[in-house]
Formats: C-alpha cells, structure tokens, sequence
C-alpha cells in the first residue's frame, strides 16, 4: 500500500504525450536478454500476451545459445498461435540487433551459467563459507556480479546507440549491486524487479486469513532485505495476527529464520528463510551449523524449502529445473502444456502496460536512492513502492525507517558498494575487501583465508572477469 507514503521527484519522466501519441502509430518493441532461460521467458513472456494492451507488440529474443535460442522462440510463437494474437516473435543471437528500436529492454541473463555458478559455491564451501543460493551477497554474489556489471555496461552502450529512449527492466541478481553499477554508469533509467515482496504478501495474507485483495502493505528497504513497514486489512492492523501465526508449529517449520529476524528486528523481511540465512552472521557459521541446527528446523518433509536451505541448494534446483525445462518443452510447443490464462504476479508487464496506457499501477521496485530512504546512503540501490504510468516509474519517500532496519541493511550495502567499485574501475583490492566485509563470511573465514579463498576465485573464473585484465 502507498498512501502512507509520499511521492518522490519522477525517477523516469516520460511525457505521457510523448508514450500516447507514440502509441497511436506503433506498438512496442520489448527486447528480452537472456531468453534462453526458457521457463523465465515462457511465463514472461505469456504475461506481456496477456495484457490487452500488449497483443501487437514485437517481442525480440536473445541469447548466446542458438539451440536454446530457437526453442524459446518456437515457445512464444506457440503461445501467439494458440491465442490467435498478432503479435510478433523474433530471435537473434546479436544482442545490439535485438536492443535496436527497443522501447523496452528487459535482462534475465545468467553470465557463465551454471559453470561458474558451480564455482561460486563449491570454492567458498571448502573454506567453510556454507551458501545455500549465493547470488546474491557472500562471495558468490560478489562474483557474480564481477560477471554480470560488465555485460550490463555493453547493453547500456548498445542501448545508447540504438534505444537511446528506451527503459531497462532488469531481473539479473545481484539485483541492487547490479543496479547500483548500472546507475552510477551510465545515468540511465531503469528499475529493478524481483518477486519476494509479491510472494511474501501472498503467504502473510494466507497466514492471517485475510483475501489478498483487500490487503494492504508498505513495504521497503534493499533487495532480498526489504520490512513490511506495516500490512494491513483496510485500515485494521494484521500485525498482531501475523505475531500470533509465529506461535504455529506449522509456519515455524516453514519460515524459521524469517520468524527468528522478526522477533529480534520487530519486522518480517521479504526474503526466503534459506536465502534471509546468507546475508547475516547468525544462522550458517560451520557446516554442521547448517546441517545440524538449521535445517532441522525447517518442516522435516524432504520439500523444496528444506533442501534448498542446504548448502548449494539452489544450484541443484536450477539443474533441476533445466532438465525439467527440456522435458516440458515437447508439450509446451504442442500446445497441451500452455501456461495458465491469468498474468502472474510477476512486475514486467504490469510496467510496460501502465506506461504504454497511462493506467497507473502500484509495484515495489529497485531503484537509485535519491533521498527515499534518508537512513541509508545516497545513490545505492533501495527497494520501495513506486508508481507507474505514462510518467514511468515513480518511487515513493518512505519516513521513519526503522534504525535497526537501516543498520542491518547497511552490513549488505557495504559490500555492495564495494563491488561496484571494483567492477567499474578494476580494483582488485575493492573485491578482496568485499568479501572480507560480507557478513556470512567473516563470520566463517580469518583475514588470510579470505584473501586466499578471493586470490582462488579471481583465478578459476578470469574468463568472465575482463575488468581486471586478465
């Protein structure tokens, strides 16, 4: 909900003359880099045809990998032939061809796959740093976003040369470090999305017994680390019924540490309990900390909370889920697995939409911290409601953040910034001084067996670290 807050100056201006009239001779271009992932593109995708709005538009695909390339693009034609729609599907392997024209371009790229994945969390995990996803902080996000910065960089040239008016949406994780480079880079608009504050919204309303529909919410911070400020049913607070579902066996052993942070910090964060573990020094301090204290108290049924709060339990999942990807594919371009009729949650298409008809919509996105939250530092990348409308993305002034809050969110902003510095200018010393001061990480390592441990992964990836000159 966003009428406690207040609106910010315009992060995005673009005359709703300008989109409106564009609109009456065109429909748009909305380029998506990275589509090879094709379960990502498959449901985004069917939420752009979804929208009435969007029907006529041209979506381009990209990706590095021409066979995954091609079934992406076999995937949405499907979904327009099945829908009888008219839009149109194209699919290049040149990423400055696909931004070209562009009205919109969207990013869901993974920089070196799951290979250096793989390397993210093996490496860190024989010197006892224990990530269960590792995309995010510790030194998997680090380096994952070392990788990403610098093809998001390239994007924005191509953009400025070909899509100088265009809007980035951007789903790559590290989502703020990622965003923050992007916007001390280049200046150019964009906003970052992610899917935690809808999920969390969905399971607090299901906890409380209260219809999503009439919930309301103000929801802020940084990614992955954002406090429901308040939830509410109209003007009734559900706070004290989300404290009383905290006393059920049950959600217990669903959200441990979630219930754990909101007892200590006075609020429920966004983010996953397995995923909320890694961007703080309590909860994985050793191997059989993980193994042995945490795990058990997730839900003891072998589900997918329980294994992904293991140590690289993500990355099983994503191996898993590829291999699933493959096997749906058959059905899916025939036309017998087709994704459901209704948008998801999903913000991307609510976007393009709102622009494009100057219908407003509400979203919490990731965008420049020019002031919005006064207690974290000017610049870095905060997650707030916005509103969306010809105008674009409108981020709203959120007063009073709690000072815990702030504090715990600074810990993972300290190492954000320090990626950012050393993507952008090559600081090799900046990347060892991130990890030293990740908070997983120096709950773990010493001094010498991080710079160890950084010495190792700047070597086995090189390959995707062109900013270091090596």
């Amino acid at each position: 909900m966003i009428h406690p807050l207040t609106y910010a100056s315009t992060y995005l201006l673009v005359s709703p003359a300008f989109a409106l009239e564009r609109k009456k001779f065109s429909m748009p271009k909305i380029a998506l880099i990275g589509a090879g992932s094709i379960v990502f593109t498959r449901n985004l995708c069917s939420d752009i045809l979804l929208a009435p709005a969007l029907q006529e538009s041209t979506i381009c695909l990209m990706d590095i990998d021409p066979a995954r390339l091609a079934q992406a693009r076999a995937l949405v034609q499907a979904m327009i032939d099945a829908r009888k729609l008219k839009a149109r599907v194209e699919a290049t392997l040149d990423r400055a061809e696909a931004v070209r024209g562009a009205d919109y371009v969207i990013t869901t790229f993974q920089q070196g796959g799951l290979d250096a994945y793989r390397l993210d969390i093996e490496t860190p995990q024989r010197y006892g740093v224990e990530q269960c996803v590792g995309d995010t902080l510790n030194p998997g996000g680090v380096f994952r976003a070392l990788r990403t910065i610098p093809v998001l960089l390239g994007i924005a040239q191509e953009m400025d040369a070909g899509a100088p008016n265009a809007l980035l949406l951007n789903y790559v994780n590290p989502m703020a470090a990622n965003c923050w480079a992007w916007d001390r880079a280049t200046g150019r608009p964009y906003v970052g999305l992610c899917h935690s504050v809808q999920d969390t919204s969905e399971m607090l309303a299901r906890w409380v017994g209260a219809p999503y529909a009439e919930v309301n919410f103000a929801c802020a911070g940084i990614n992955h680390q954002a406090f429901f400020l308040s939830f509410k049913q109209g003007d009734v607070d559900l706070y004290p019924q989300i404290w009383a579902a905290a006393e059920n066996v049950e959600i217990q052993g669903q959200e441990p540490v979630r219930l754990e942070l909101m007892k200590y910090f006075g609020y429920f964060v966004t983010e996953s309990s397995g995923h909320a573990s890694e961007y703080s020094p309590w909860f994985r301090k050793s191997a059989a900390m993980v193994n042995d204290t945490l795990v058990p108290r997730f839900t003891h049924e072998k589900n997918f909370w329980y294994e992904w709060a293991r140590t690289g339990g993500y990355l099983r999942h994503c191996i898993e889920r590829q291999a699933q990807a493959q096997a749906d594919f058959a059905e899916l371009i025939a036309g017998t697995k087709l994704p459901p009729s209704e948008r998801s949650h999903e913000y991307g298409s609510i976007i393009i939409e709102a622009i494009e008809t100057n219908r407003p919509a509400r979203m919490n996105g990731n965008v420049p911290n020019t002031h919005l939250i006064e207690n974290l530092p000017v610049g870095c990348c905060v997650e707030v409601p916005c509103l969306v409308d010809a105008n674009g993305i409108q981020p709203t002034h959120v007063p009073h953040y709690p000072t815990q809050l702030a504090a715990l969110n600074r810990t993972n902003i300290n190492v954000q910034e320090l990626i950012v510095d050393a993507a952008l200018r090559g600081d090799r010393d900046a990347v060892f001084h991130a990890v030293m001061l990740d908070p997983l990480t120096s709950a773990v390592c010493t001094l010498p067996q991080i710079h160890a441990m950084v010495a190792e992964m700047l070597s086995e990836q090189a390959a995707w670290l062109p900013q270091f000159g090596v």
